[in-house]
């Protein structure tokens, strides 16, 4: 014998309706948009690259001052006398292993790798000879090292 009893299956089923999923979307948008903005990538990359002007520039400071207390405290003879050190008047040290006609020529300090293995460049304005870093004595004696290129508008300079 045959039943004619039906048993009904329900029709609703579980899922999302597009306006759901639409909402979801936008609010995630939202939310990775403050996060972008919070963080500020450019800041942080301009951060992260006057960081490694200022360990570059304090590294060729020590190795001039290394070199000076190894040779009766004369510096580099090459090391300019006069000027600031903010780009226009002062020289720029030259790239280790480069030609080295107009800038600082500090590969005293990079032979036998004795005080440097090469001299530092700058991440951003470093040259086929030159390293974006300029160096200058004053008359009385003491050593500025400066990066007169750098991020955020900061000013980099270690002098000793």
């Amino acid at each position: 014998m045959f039943s004619t009893h039906h048993t009904r299956k329900n029709t609703s089923q579980g899922g999302f309706t597009l306006l759901e999923i639409l909402l979801v979307i936008a609010l995630i948008a939202i939310l990775a948009t403050i996060t972008i903005v919070a963080l500020n990538p450019t800041r942080q990359y301009g951060q992260a690259n006057n960081t490694t002007r200022l360990s570059h520039v304090n590294t060729i400071l020590n190795a001039i001052n290394q070199y000076s207390v190894d040779n009766a405290g004369s510096i580099p003879s090459t090391v300019p006398t006069s000027g600031t050190c903010n780009g226009a008047s002062s020289s720029e040290i030259c790239q280790t292993g480069s030609a080295c006609a107009t800038g600082v020529d500090l590969s005293v300090l990079t032979a036998s790798e004795i005080y440097l293995v090469s001299v530092p460049v700058n991440p951003s304005t470093g040259s086929a000879t030159g390293t974006g870093y300029h160096v200058v004595q004053s008359t009385n004696g003491r050593v500025t090292v400066c990066s007169p290129t750098t991020d955020l508008g900061t000013s980099i300079s270690v002098q000793r």
